[in-house]
């Protein structure tokens, strides 16, 4: 790097060129270096045997705005990024989505703690219950709202002025779901047994005189066999387990009193062998030295921690047959989490580290995460995603990978009680993962209890494919994927012969026109929103994309590099870009202005919002369409109440209303300019614009004459989604509608008259074919090898190529490749004959599309720059 940057910068290193000079005499300004220069620098510092070709194709990848000439800080930027995507390669996204935390107050914890939160799914719907140091307890609504409120109850000993206060701290708490209660712990030696349906919350037994205080809960059921008896085990501050196995949880706990009594059953643990028909107990004493802060039960094995050094971590069979594991850690284990699908065990501790365990293997762990700078408080694998979620005391969380143990995100959850310069209170057990299977419309997430507050955090659902590349650069070979999801936009980009698709996974796949092959992927491009609309830059080497949430990217084609991020207008929805001549870029959509962003040669990743278009008498709708008419210097924009506007770009003001938006009009689908007919004088006052509005295809001149309309699909009721035209002689216009069928009209004399077009009078109909099965997202007229070709698009998840008279070429993904130029490679031949009646129009005629499938391709990684 420094070889290449003193050859960059250092005359002697180079060839001298002669530069003009910059405006006002600036020898500050680096003048760059032209192809030539290039070639001549990379061999001085690699060598003589670089690839001409490579050496182009690297130089075409920099040269991001088309200049023809690089500078050290568009080439140091470049590698910088190269750097990273390899840097990250193999790190897939965080299952932590990229959402603004929820955050909540328990107002009735009284500023203690929340030690515990529990999920209670039965009956439905889910709700929570949080237990408060000080025992408040409260049930929340799936929304985290407040539905209930409930407090411990004291010893009735200990009475005063007609209350039973309860006078202790809680220690746990667990979700007995068999019997639907939550039995919390105290300090007090004892376990508190709640009853909660959706209406009430009541406590039902109070089990006292234990002989140590328990410290940590864990309650076990086995679904799948309901006659195994359901286990709760109690770990104790000796470092000792109470296991108690309930006989009979559809009756009851214990038995029932002889008398009902007032208040909830009480029961000295003493005499708990009264019980013996209800519920069977077992102690195990001195597991460990310290108190256990972790218990839990799996496939008959007792795993239980606590912060001892020689008794970090245990694991034992129930039966005790078999001599415990028993796992050493420095300064003990404050949290622990198992795997059983992954034989995988996570500890942290008070030093900050993370060890990652295999099972049964208890001398040295496989991988140390190091990251936090404060203890431990709470781990947790989430299986769905491969990864581990991690909480320290200074509220950071940490998601990491497992295979890889990197970390894939870092998070500082900024709670309302956090005060500079002091270390927030928590609860014995911050985490509350909900891990799949889940009940219905519930989407996994986790919990965060910081004092006396919630944070409720949205994961994603299974493990997220890396964001950024994949691209077949090499020949080498990658793991075929399939991708059905459907498609949002498209487009083709005649400069590099590729078609662009973005689907509504947020994933944009560049294919080459010869060949259907896929050349590129970018995933994840705005997290985990749809792509709403693209378009091309001038140089047609970048790509922007629009997200629902306002945000728009510039990506660069030949990398896959996420080159800028633009500024998002109030969050609102991006439904139309235009790229204007130098870069200027125009985006409608749901804020009901045209905003302008200037990416010419912008350097900074965030480029912000010019709001100066003087949009004051523009459309008080959201704005659906735009699209621009160079020949005549106007642009076209349609809103979703009806209203077309053409603005003058010199002056960025409204020209004329073409048609005015009423709450009773319909929504504009589409616009296309017919680029051809404004270079005609006798043609730009004629029809050179068309708007589809419910199915109807309507020709407008600039002056505001309608010179035609009609009604282009074959079944009533469509909507055409989606034209073109082959603007090199608008000839044609291809239509595509909402049944997927595609049709060709010939407007070669339509519209083009002084008297305009009857109402119902419709071009001749030159082909008509079902192309797919779900409505058209794009339909594009392509000029490659010399002859005409048809883009199409669906939201059934496929892309398709045809020749104008009806061949299928293709499906972009299908396992076998064509050749543009072989029609024996085709998919299909020539399904028909021209159709001049839609009557002819018969069930030979459709064809169904296959869904889109990748070639193999080798995968990379993102931009680190890359924002969603």
């Amino acid at each position: 790097m420094q070889l290449l940057r003193d050859a960059f910068i250092c005359p002697k290193a180079r060839p001298q060129a002669q530069h003009p000079k910059t405006e006002g005499g600036n020898r500050d300004e680096e003048p760059g270096l032209m192809l030539g220069e290039f070639q001549e620098l990379l061999r001085s510092v690699v060598g003589p045997s670089a690839d001409e070709s490579w050496v182009e194709r690297f130089f075409s990848e920099v040269d991001v705005c088309c200049t023809g000439r690089v500078k050290w800080q568009q080439l140091s930027s470049y590698l910088f990024l190269e750097l990273t995507e390899r840097q990250r390669a193999f790190n897939p996204p965080a299952a932590l989505l990229d959402t603004q935390p929820q955050i909540r107050h328990c107002s009735h914890n009284k500023r203690e703690a929340t030690v515990r939160v529990v999920a209670v799914s039965h009956p439905p719907p889910l709700r929570y219950v949080s237990v408060s140091k000080g025992g408040q307890i409260s049930v929340w609504s799936r929304s985290l709202h407040i539905l209930k409120t409930f407090t411990l109850t004291g010893d009735p000993t200990e009475e005063v002025a007609n209350t039973t206060r309860f006078r202790g701290w809680t220690t746990d708490a667990a979700y007995m779901g068999s019997c639907q209660m939550v039995a919390v712990a105290t300090n007090r030696r004892d376990l508190h047994f709640f009853s909660i349906s959706s209406t009430t919350v009541s406590e039902d037994v109070h089990l006292f005189g234990f002989f140590c205080v328990p410290t940590a809960l864990c309650y076990s059921e086995n679904v799948q066999n309901p006659e195994e008896h359901p286990l709760l085990m109690l770990g104790d501050e000796q470092g000792g387990v109470h296991l108690l196995w309930f006989l009979n949880p559809l009756k009851g706990l214990f038995k029932s009193p002889p008398r009902k009594e007032n208040g909830p059953q009480r029961i000295f643990f003493p005499d708990l062998g009264e019980h013996s028909s209800m519920v069977s107990h077992r102690y195990i004493p001195h597991i460990h030295q310290e108190p256990i802060n972790r218990v839990v039960f799996d496939s008959n094995v007792i795993m239980t921690s606590s912060e001892s050094d020689d008794t970090s971590v245990v694991f034992m069979n129930v039966s005790l047959r078999q001599k415990p594991y028993t796992w050493k850690i420095p300064q003990g284990a404050k949290c622990f989490d198992y795997d059983s699908s992954l034989q995988l065990l996570v500890t942290g501790g008070r030093d900050g580290k993370l060890r990652v365990w295999t099972s049964y293997v208890t001398l040295s762990p496989v991988g140390m995460l190091l990251g936090h700078h404060t203890a431990v408080l709470d781990v947790a694998i989430y299986q769905a995603a491969d990864q581990i979620f991690s909480y320290s005391r200074d509220s950071e969380l940490r998601v990491w990978d497992i295979s890889g143990h990197h970390c894939l995100k870092t998070v500082r959850l900024q709670f309302p009680c956090m005060q500079q310069g002091c270390m927030p209170e928590h609860g014995y057990f911050p985490f509350l993962l909900l891990r799949p299977p889940l009940p219905e419309e519930t989407p996994p997430h986790l919990l965060v209890g910081c004092k006396d507050y919630l944070a409720h955090l949205s994961l994603a659902e299974t493990r997220r494919g890396v964001g950024g590349r994949w691209t077949g650069e090499g020949g080498e070979l990658g793991a075929e994927l399939e991708s059905s999801a459907p498609l949002s936009c498209a487009l083709y980009n005649p400069t590099l012969t590729q078609v662009v698709t973005g689907h509504v996974d947020s994933s944009v796949s560049l294919w080459d026109v010869k060949t259907g092959r896929r050349n590129l992927c970018i995933l994840n491009a705005h997290g985990e929103e749809r792509l709403t609309c693209m378009e091309l830059d001038s140089s047609h080497r970048r790509l922007i994309t629009g997200a629902p949430s306002g945000t728009i990217k510039v990506w660069n084609l030949l990398n896959g590099l996420n080159l800028h991020k633009l500024e998002p207008v109030i969050n609102s929805k991006v439904t139309g870009l235009t790229c204007l001549h130098g870069n200027q870029l125009l985006a409608v959509g749901w804020s009901r202005h045209i905003v302008q962003y200037n990416i010419s040669e912008v350097k900074d990743l965030k480029v912000t919002a010019d709001m100066s278009w003087k949009s004051s008498d523009g459309h008080k709708s959201d704005i659906m369409a735009v699209r621009q008419c160079s020949p005549l210097g106007v642009i076209a924009t349609a809103s979703h109440d009806g209203e077309l506007i053409i603005w003058r770009l010199d002056t960025q003001r409204p020209i004329i209303h073409l048609q005015r938006g009423t709450q009773a009009a319909l929504p504009v689908d589409s616009l296309v300019f017919l680029q051809h007919r404004p270079e005609s004088i006798t043609l730009r006052d004629r029809g050179v614009l068309v708007s589809s509005q419910a199915g109807y295809l309507c020709f407008w001149s600039v002056t505001g004459v309608k010179h035609g309309c009609f009604y282009a699909p074959e079944q009533p009721g469509e909507r055409v989604l989606i034209m073109s035209s082959d603007q090199i002689k608008n000839s044609i216009l291809v239509s595509g509608d909402t049944k997927g069928c595609l049709q060709i009209w010939d407007i070669s004399s339509y519209a083009v008259d002084i008297q305009s077009q009857s109402a119902c009078e419709q071009p001749p109909l030159l082909q008509r074919w079902s192309a797919h099965s779900r409505p058209l997202v794009c339909v594009e007229v392509l000029h490659v090898a010399d002859r005409e070709f048809l883009l199409t698009a669906s939201a059934d998840g496929s892309a398709g190529l045809w020749t104008r008279d009806g061949d299928h070429v293709g499906c972009f993904g299908q396992l076998e490749t064509w050749s543009i130029t072989g029609p024996a490679t085709y998919h299909r031949r020539r399904h028909d004959k021209l159709i001049e009646d839609p009557a002819e129009m018969g069930e030979k005629n459709k064809f169904l599309t296959l869904p889109l499938r990748t070639s193999p391709v080798l995968q990379t990684h993102p931009a680190a720059i890359s924002e969603t």
